[in-house]
């Protein structure tokens, strides 16, 4: 009961002021003994409502022990004008990026028809995932086995051209569990 009486006097007799933010909230830290090591210890007070997103990220970085000491006044003025700068930096370029997407539509309208929007030639790509298993057979149509070897033997041909590399190659149509070794 002593030991719980000692830490609640502690908490307001022992403690030293490190520090109030442009919000209000204080910051406080005081050393105790820890199983025989003296550890510092850092808190807030909050002014009003508890908000844990009210507290700058100078004061956080010091609440976790990333600061060794507490940010200074004139520190937090200084980083309060740097993030006001950014923040009309940020929206200038946002104001330019309007004006040149505006000047932009206004002289080219594009007209796009659904019909004849490109993609990824997805039946090419399904025609190589269908490998036949035991019992299932796949059918294919006329063109596949051709279209699926011309696009093999380009592939083979990139391959020989590029340097070579310690990574598995090839369409995985040939591909055998446990079987690649990497170069020595």
């Amino acid at each position: 009961m002593r030991r719980v009486l000692g830490k609640i006097a502690g908490y307001f007799s022992n403690r030293t002021v490190a520090g109030v933010d442009k919000t209000g909230n204080k910051y406080f830290t005081r050393n105790e003994e820890i199983d025989g090591i003296m550890k510092e210890k850092r808190w807030v007070v909050f002014k009003g409502e508890q908000d844990p997103t009210s507290i700058p990220v100078e004061w956080i970085c010091w609440l976790n022990g990333q600061r060794k000491r507490a940010p200074t006044t004139e520190e937090q003025i200084e980083l309060d004008a740097r993030r006001e700068q950014v923040r009309q930096n940020v929206a200038l370029l946002k104001k330019e990026e309007e004006e040149r997407n505006a000047k932009e539509g206004s002289r080219v309208r594009r007209v796009v028809n659904p019909e004849n929007v490109g993609g990824p030639d997805l039946k090419s790509f399904i025609r190589q995932l269908q490998v036949p298993s035991e019992g299932n057979e796949v059918e294919e149509s006329p063109g596949t086995k051709n279209d699926l070897r011309s696009s093999q033997d380009s592939t083979t041909k990139n391959a020989k051209d590029e340097l070579e590399s310690s990574e598995p190659t090839g369409s995985g149509a040939s591909y055998r569990p446990g079987t690649w070794q990497p170069p020595f």
